[in-house]
């Protein structure tokens, strides 16, 4: 058990485990039953600090700019709003959807008031912020686990797919918060140095394995890279199948290797919060197309997790998940592996 399983489950309350135990029924019974039935409160969430991001990644509405949603940055009331309700049943915050959380200036006080309630703490950055002032500042935060996006070994493959980014950056970057781990005597944030799968750096996989290991980081993992438009090919799908989410026919097309059977666990367990406290079923919504609520709409959240919008998404699901626009890129079992 890897110390970042262990912290986990130091996390977890028997109120917490109740909780997990009553979505996993339910979940059970919708996917052998075909019919929505749905129990507990979301296990983990995903908060969203800002759509604002420093880079121009080819493939994110956020780094090239696309969005039809405002960009803006998470309010501190709207984040305390949001963990007062739901503290007591939840296990599992992520601070990231789309942008670069760091840029959000009050980063640090989002994370410290989740720690405040005892709730596991994650967030995916691209480090080009991370300088000694801010490794530290993380690490006092007590974020619990940080992955650190590094897809490249050489600035020339590094930049193929992360435009506008250093890669010297982002290597003293992880220095500085395994530096700043030791200097404050810290376990966490676990580190993940994580390598997004591009053809540009599927020769690098190795190379970034022994990289990991050199700078200190707890744990390498690579992860395969969303396509919008793979269906004839694309550039940055790699050679090597092992590293894609997509499979090529006898034809020369490409259809996604996930058979999007009818249910998605992801939709009884938990949701994403946009920065402006908008509720969307899935991280695959990324323009936030499939608003099912508002928490700062007067409502409480339990009324939207409850509301019919939520139970019809979820019928949705379980009815015909292929139909499911956001469902349709879906790399659930084949998005990350080590």
């Amino acid at each position: 058990m890897s110390p970042d399983t262990k912290n986990i489950l130091k996390h977890v309350t028997l109120s917490r485990a109740w909780n997990y135990a009553k979505a996993r029924m339910s979940f059970g019974i919708s996917r052998i039953t075909k019919r929505h039935v749905h129990w507990g409160m979301p296990v983990s969430i995903s908060i969203e600090p800002t759509t604002a991001c420093n880079l121009g990644c080819p493939e994110c509405p956020s780094g090239l700019k696309k969005f039809s949603r405002p960009t803006g940055n998470l309010r501190l009331e709207t984040n305390q709003r949001i963990i007062d309700e739901l503290s007591r049943k939840l296990m599992y915050i992520n601070f990231y959807f789309q942008g670069e959380p760091l840029i959000h200036s009050s980063f640090y006080e989002l994370v410290k008031y989740a720690k405040s309630k005892k709730i596991y703490t994650a967030t995916s950055t691209n480090a080009h912020f991370l300088d000694e002032e801010n490794a530290c500042a993380l690490v006092k935060s007590g974020l619990d686990r940080l992955i650190i996006s590094v897809d490249g070994i050489t600035q020339k493959t590094y930049e193929a797919y992360r435009v506008h980014g250093k890669l010297d950056k982002v290597l003293q970057g992880i220095k500085n918060v395994v530096k700043a781990k030791s200097e404050l005597k810290s376990k966490t944030p676990y580190i993940i140095y994580q390598m997004l799968v591009v053809r540009q750096n599927e020769h690098e996989v190795e190379d970034a394995r022994k990289l990991a290991v050199e700078l200190g980081c707890d744990e390498f993992r690579l992860k395969t890279a969303q396509v919008y438009e793979h269906e004839k090919g694309n550039q940055l799908i790699p050679v090597n199948e092992k590293y894609t989410r997509y499979r090529k026919n006898a034809d020369g097309t490409y259809t996604l290797k996930n058979k999007l059977e009818n249910h998605c666990w992801r939709m009884w367990q938990g949701c994403v919060f946009t920065w402006d406290g908008r509720v969307v079923p899935c991280c695959f919504d990324k323009d936030a197309v499939h608003q099912l609520g508002k928490v700062e709409n007067g409502n409480g959240f339990n009324v939207i997790w409850r509301g019919n919008a939520y139970k019809n998404f979820r019928k949705k699901v379980l009815k015909s998940r292929a139909e499911v626009d956001i469902c349709k890129n879906c790399s659930e079992g084949t998005e990350v592996f080590a």
